[in-house]
């Protein structure tokens, strides 16, 4: 019998570890009844990205709640940079395995979910990710079953038995919108569809730069997905006929994802589609799954690269902006994959044109999410760059060539005198 807010989260004590689940699943009505409450301490939430406020992590609530981001977004940047929040480094595949281990032991796993079918299963909707082995492993679980939330396929079930108190909602999900591609973005989406040949397998997140490659890929022919994620544009390129699926290894004639991000469009793309199956990222992450299916193009981002071709891609400096993701498992699984791609693409300048996003050395406190052995294509919107088996004399050459001009001088000058490179 479903119950309110108020009465689903009683069921939480003090010292208790709880599971959020997160992106466009995030239970707003279940945090906010959470939040509300004044009688809690020591409360430790574990979560990746939420979509939405974050009202545990506002100031003055760090006694009672303890956000432990394991991918953190813009609502817990603040809360992380200023000591109220943890964020925890870590691979997107390994993050079921902290639950499933019992290396973290959950209490409790509050979800979004679909409304149970005629066969009493509910599905983990638009993310499986690490909410699956959450749900597998909590003693208790809370949901909010939204009338909205797509009921998807794959593995992401959860038996409406298993369900220890919920509410019933019926509300639009909180998405994300795609903004208008500005012109560094759309060349370097250029760049990287001319890098993918038709039978490419695709991995690639969200955001301004994949937005442009997939928007430039509907000539393409035989295109699969295999990816962690994925948003609208994926739902342009099987609409316009280039989505086959066809020459996969793992998932042929699917699109494989671990969850999604976008619009009531995206949403209404997967409810019930049996075209897209939903699994766990400790599945859909795996390197030696990745590596089976031709042609993986793994389309990443970075926030810095060195001139050695280390890439930080989750902190700006000392402040935490995101976190490892699937990066690293992506990276390498293309790289090992006949015919891959791995392929890391930035804007070559950032903070308005005042700074160089390709860098003799990496700030102080940036964190190295892709290692200089790992890196293979590097892509900025003044040409794309393949640094596997390059020397550091010539991977310094060929990064300066895709820097911003404005910078050039300056990074021959840097590399001279950190490394006795003269170019």
């Amino acid at each position: 019998m479903a119950v309110s807010a108020t009465e689903a989260v009683a069921h939480i004590r003090s010292g208790t570890n709880i599971f959020i689940h997160g992106a466009a699943a995030t239970p707003t009505p279940l945090i906010e009844a959470l939040a509300a409450r004044r009688d809690l301490e020591g409360v430790r939430l574990y979560h990746l990205h939420t979509n939405g406020p974050a009202p545990f992590a506002e100031k003055g609530r760090d006694k009672e709640f303890r956000s432990v981001s394991l991918f953190t977004g813009a609502p817990l940047r603040a809360a992380v940079q200023e000591g109220r929040a943890d964020f925890v480094p870590i691979f997107l595949s390994d993050i079921p395995g902290l639950f499933l281990s019992g290396a973290v032991k959950l209490d409790v796993a509050v979800l979004q979910l679909s409304p149970p079918d005629a066969h009493g299963y509910c599905t983990l909707g638009t993310s499986v990710d690490a909410a699956k082995a959450a749900a597998e492993t909590a003693r208790v679980v809370i949901a909010e079953i939204n009338e909205q939330m797509p009921r998807t396929h794959g593995n992401n079930l959860i038996p409406f038995s298993q369900i220890d108190a919920f509410i019933t909602t019926n509300r639009p999900l909180l998405g994300h919108h795609i903004e208008a591609e500005s012109e560094v973005e759309a060349r370097i989406g250029e760049l990287i569809a001319d890098l993918v040949e038709d039978g490419s397998t695709l991995q690639m997140g969200i955001g301004g730069i994949p937005d442009a490659a997939l928007a430039r890929m509907k000539g393409k022919q035989d295109l699969g997905i295999h990816t962690e994620m994925f948003s609208d544009r994926i739902v342009d390129l099987v609409e316009a006929g280039a989505i086959s699926n066809r020459f996969k290894k793992v998932g042929q004639g699917r699109i494989i994802t671990s969850f999604i991000n976008g619009s009531q469009r995206l949403f209404d793309f997967v409810n019930d589609n049996p075209l897209v199956s939903f699994y766990p990222c400790d599945w859909t992450n795996d390197t030696s799954v990745i590596r089976k299916n031709p042609k993986v193009v793994a389309i990443n981002s970075a926030i810095q690269i060195d001139l050695t071709g280390q890439v930080c891609a989750d902190s700006i400096g000392y402040r935490v902006f995101s976190g490892i993701g699937g990066q690293m498992d992506f990276i390498r699984g293309a790289a090992l994959s006949p015919g891959g791609k791995p392929i890391i693409a930035l804007p070559s300048r950032a903070m308005g044109g005042k700074v160089s996003r390709i860098v003799s050395s990496l700030a102080p406190g940036a964190g190295v999410v892709t290692t200089r052995g790992h890196v293979h294509w590097v892509i900025t919107e003044y040409g794309a760059v393949n640094l596997h088996g390059m020397s550091l004399r010539e991977r310094g050459e060929a990064l300066i060539s895709i820097a911003h001009p404005d910078f050039q001088a300056d990074l021959r000058r840097e590399l001279a005198e950190t490394r006795n490179i003269h170019i």
